[in-house]
């Protein structure tokens, strides 16, 4: 009877002990393929990147006949996470109404981007944010709000090529215009093609690679004499 209540016991501790290594295994598992995409994030991007860009804006006021004109941009993102960046952008553009005016603008804009596959070579991307809106000179200014989306193509670790759109509202009605008694507040459109630069992320890698060498040797099989 001893006999045979240690067999059932060696049974259960047994079964106890499998069923812990399995689900050891398997959040290994998962915490190293987590480890791994966040590892080819900053391979194939990095922790900050330079934004540069170039395209059409037009206003969207009281005036009919708006016009495409130049915009460019340059910027600088921070990740804080793979998903989630933080970037702020110089924004310099003409906007032109046929006949009737073309005028230069500036926009400092400070803007939070989600890409929508970061551990992958093309990814959509949507980002919305605050800026200051001025003239040339800073004749006149005006506070304004945007948003945004577009797609990124990797065409090599570091390097990616994006095209977007971007809606821009302003709190007033003749910033852009420049017609006073209109009936709608001035809407900003820009858009056009993009390059990001990545750099940095070293720091980031060399700590993920010490974590994965972590989970490697926890997934060690040792045998038993």
């Amino acid at each position: 009877m001893f006999s045979k209540f240690n067999c059932i016991l060696l049974s259960i501790v047994m079964t106890a002990v499998s069923v812990n290594s399995a689900f050891s295994q398997e959040t290994n598992d998962k915490k190293d393929k987590a480890i791994s995409k966040r590892f080819s994030f900053f391979e194939k991007r990095g922790s900050h990147a330079i934004d540069l860009a170039a395209g059409s804006a037009i206003v969207d006021g009281d005036y009919s006949d708006s016009e495409f004109e130049l915009y460019f941009r340059a910027g600088y993102k921070h990740h804080i996470t793979s998903h989630l960046n933080i970037n702020f952008t110089y924004n310099k553009y003409n906007l032109a109404v046929k006949d009737i005016y073309n005028e230069g603008f500036m926009s400092f804009d400070l803007n939070l981007e989600y890409l929508l596959s970061p551990f992958r070579n093309v990814s959509p991307f949507i980002y919305v944010g605050g800026g200051y809106n001025a003239s040339n000179y800073f004749e006149t200014t005006e506070t304004k709000a945007q948003g945004g989306l577009g797609v990124e193509f990797l065409i090599m670790e570091g390097i990616g090529i994006k095209l977007f759109g971007e809606y821009n509202y302003m709190f007033a009605d003749d910033h852009l215009d420049g017609l006073v008694l209109g009936e709608t507040d001035d809407i900003l459109i820009r858009g056009g093609l993009g390059l990001n630069i990545y750099f940095g992320g070293n720091k980031k890698k060399e700590a993920l690679r010490k974590k994965m060498k972590t989970v490697i040797n926890s997934n060690l099989i040792i045998p038993y004499n």
